[in-house]
């Protein structure tokens, strides 16, 4: 079965749960916004269709074509031979979402959509399929952005139906944000050490079934279509589709019959308890779970030694809830379970905070419109050295100083980093000058964890030693403090210009890599080996316009470094990529972000090779090229090389293999660099781009990087 590209959608929030989920299926997939994009069989799609825990829809792509206005839509909707899709005596239904200035209405946008299917069809047959809103046997999907139309089939509609809900409370929680919240709290691997589940405040019970039947294996969407096929679409594999459930069925009662009641559920609301009993008899496991009426703040007594406590606390306007009930819940859950850990979804991050509960990690997800903070800990009182728990750090003045402007930092940049997906992001850079170090937050795309990366300046001479040590000290309490980090996950180093005034030199052989995210990327980085990580952070925007920008180009990459641009590039669609480094390692590091991806083959190529003695040979051409020099190198394979004397020669070279139309991107972070304009102007058109390249955690600092655009003239 061929492989194609198709997308699964999800709240936002959960784009990375879903990314892993389907890679753990054996699909390739990389996280966008509301959803991944996903490279797979029609096989992989009709699997996550009925495995997926954490996606809301199964789109698969049938028709794309360049649609600038809604006539354009319709001319290629009516160019598509729906005949192929839909039988004529079939029911269909359009669900249509448009952005940018041509079509500005998604009604309007399946409207037109619609009628192109009509008339097509009776173009071919004489005859019309009709249309039905609320059970069609086909469902369309239209996406309309940046010029293009996208036409896919719904495989599966909303995949949040498990098939077993009844009644529900007044702030009901929706299965794929229910089976977040257990994955982020890592709930697999704590029923597989024998930990049981709890929820103390569990209304209708979503929490705590969906956890039972995670935990034996039932697959979500083994009970919602029943015996009816998810689609009547004519392109559907039937013959798969029984083989996944066949093989669901039998995993279910494996599963079923191995599980030990290790569930646990307590309610004031004994409507809400009684509730929870119907629903859990319909899921089949009301014999696994312990449901009771009670008061959060008797806390809870647990037969197993360690679990997981779950729980979605009111927080909707409607409940009025104010913090005293989270204090509660923080001091119950401290009192009766400080060895289990907590996944807890809060209203907002001052609620999280309410509880008095330390995290390893606060996660933004949305429980349909409203916005929500997920707090995650490993162990609910963390032990402190002689057995207790652990009280909250006391800093002293300094280190509160550098706290409070940490804390103002991760309110401030909280905005555009939710907006954009940053996961690895610049939170401090001496933004007081007697704590003179930089710390760049990154966080791991697989266990969430975040780690903080701290590069210490070098003290000036005429300050004294240990006053530099204390002030390095206080800093790094602060971080740790605010981060809420343990010591193990804060990385120092020290920038010191070496021998032969180098500073990337290798500090430590540990060879520990962190897969972290960059908008669909996954990526690689070392925060341990060498000064620099891997992913020079203040070029996240280049990279992103790169990405945008790559459709269907030959991409070209000078100076790769990692290659995260190469893979930028690739992501975004460009039909090649050719890297060149003259770095064995830092090209094998590109070939394992390649790889961490599911990029690979013939058409995206790494040149060992001095730069400009390749551009002096290669007679090849490229619409988009990056050339990002080091300030200077003294390689001993090749001629040194210094970016100010020799830029005027790199970028001609450059140019001379840009093809007609294409552009090139320079950029260089040479504090002290003058673009010799003057020259460069005789080959090129020159357009200095740097404001909008820096982004916001580095504002401070706009000296940080140049940029600039160039166009053959």
């Amino acid at each position: 079965m061929s492989e194609s590209r198709f997308f699964a959608s999800c709240a936002r929030g959960l784009e990375y749960l879903l990314a892993d989920e389907l890679i753990a299926a054996g699909a390739k997939a990389t996280a966008a916004t509301a959803g991944v994009n996903v490279r797979g069989t029609l096989r992989d799609a009709q699997h996550a269709l009925l495995w997926s825990r954490v996606a809301s829809r199964v789109l698969w792509p049938i028709a794309e074509f360049d649609c600038a206005d809604e006539a354009a839509l319709y001319a290629g909707a009516l160019d598509t031979d729906w005949t192929l899709h839909l039988y004529a005596n079939q029911t269909f239904a359009v669900d249509a979402h448009v952005s940018g200035e041509g079509i500005r209405h998604g009604g309007f946008a399946a409207l037109r959509l619609k009628d192109a299917i009509v008339d097509r069809y009776r173009q071919e047959r004489g005859e019309r399929p009709d249309v039905d809103t609320e059970s069609p046997d086909v469902r369309f999907n239209l996406v309309v952005r940046k010029g293009r139309a996208i036409v896919s089939i719904d495989l599966g509609g909303a995949l949040h139906r498990r098939g077993w809900r009844g009644e529900q409370g007044a702030a009901p929680l929706k299965e794929p944000l229910a089976a977040a919240v257990l994955l982020r709290g890592r709930w697999p691997q704590v029923h597989g050490e024998g930990g049981g589940l709890f929820d103390p405040m569990c209304g209708s019970g979503t929490l705590l079934i969906e956890g039972a039947l995670m935990a034996a294996d039932v697959a979500p969407g083994l009970r919602r279509y029943g015996d009816m096929l998810p689609t009547a679409w004519p392109g559907f594999d039937v013959g798969a589709w029984r083989a996944l459930c066949g093989e669901a069925e039998q995993r279910a009662e494996t599963g079923l019959a191995a599980l030990k009641p290790v569930f646990h559920g307590r309610d004031i609301d004994a409507a809400a308890i009684r509730n929870a009993r119907a629903n859990a008899l319909s899921a089949g496991v009301s014999d696994l779970i312990d449901f009771q009426v009670a008061d959060v703040r008797d806390g809870f007594q647990p037969p197993q030694a360690n679990g997981l406590v779950v729980c979605n606390p009111p927080y909707d306007v409607r409940l009025a809830t104010g913090s005293d009930l989270y204090q509660a819940l923080g001091d119950a859950l401290k009192r009766t379970v400080p060895a289990w850990s907590a996944s807890l979804l809060c209203g907002d991050t001052a609620l999280a905070r309410a509880t008095g509960l330390r995290g390893r990690k606060l996660y933004t997800l949305y429980n349909g419109a409203l916005e929500c903070a997920l707090l995650a800990c490993d162990r609910i009182a963390p032990e402190s050295k002689d057995g207790a728990g652990a009280e909250a750090s006391t800093l002293n003045e300094g280190a509160q100083m550098v706290a409070n402007r940490l804390r103002k930092t991760l309110k401030q940049s909280k905005a555009w980093r939710e907006r954009d997906g940053i996961s690895c992001w610049r939170a401090y850079d001496a933004d007081i000058p007697e704590y003179a170090a930089a710390i760049d937050a990154y966080t791991d795309a697989d266990s969430g964890e975040r780690w903080l990366h701290v590069q210490e300046y070098a003290a000036p001479a005429d300050i004294p030693e240990a006053l530099a040590r204390r002030r390095l000290g206080d800093l790094l309490a602060a971080a740790r403090d605010v981060f809420e980090l343990p010591r193990e996950r804060v990385v120092l180093k020290t920038r010191r210009i070496g021998k032969g005034g180098s500073k990337y030199g290798q500090l430590d052989q540990r060879g520990e890599r962190l897969v972290v995210r960059e908008g669909q990327a996954r990526v690689l980085v070392n925060l341990f080996d060498y000064l620099d990580t891997g992913l020079f952070l203040d070029h996240r925007p280049l990279r992103m316009r790169l990405n945008a920008e790559a459709r269907k180009l030959r991409f070209l990459n000078l100076f790769c470094y990692t290659g995260v641009a190469t893979l930028q590039a690739a992501l975004g669609d460009a039909t090649a990529t050719t890297s060149i480094d003259l770095s064995a390692t830092y090209l094998g590091w590109l070939a394992d972000n390649l790889r961490e991806n599911g990029i690979g083959g013939p058409s995206h190529q790494l040149v060992q090779a001095d730069v400009m003695e390749w551009l002096r040979r290669e007679r090849g051409q490229y619409d988009l090229v990056f050339c990002d020099p080091p300030t200077f190198s003294n390689s001993k394979r090749a001629q040194d090389f210094d970016v100010q004397r020799e830029h005027v020669e790199l970028l001609r070279l450059a140019m001379t293999r840009l093809a007609v139309g294409g552009t090139l991107y320079f950029s260089n972070n040479a504090r002290r660099f003058k673009l010799d304009a003057e020259a460069v102007a005789e080959f090129a058109v020159v357009e200095d781009i740097t404001v909008a390249t820096i982004p916001p955690d580095y504002a401070r600092d706009p000296r940080i990087h140049r940029a600039w655009r160039l166009r053959a003239r």
